[in-house]
């Protein structure tokens, strides 16, 4: 059984835990971020590990600055 994938709920999801992680990252950024990758990601055909891949890209794009 598939559950509907909700690329909006993902985002939210992964903005609130990167929030604590990046506390002095602005929420607009954030969530420019995290949207982006999710968008990146959900062509793919297994949509099970979008969020902790796009958490990932996210993560790394914020490291950088």
């Amino acid at each position: 059984m598939t559950t509907e994938f909700d690329a909006d709920e993902v985002a939210r999801k992964v903005v609130g835990r990167l929030q604590e992680k990046f506390p002095k990252a602005s929420v607009d950024d954030l969530e420019q971020i995290v949207r982006e990758e999710v968008a990146i990601l959900a062509d793919k055909p297994v949509h099970d590990y979008v969020a902790v891949l796009a958490e990932r890209a996210a993560k790394k794009r914020l490291k950088r600055g």
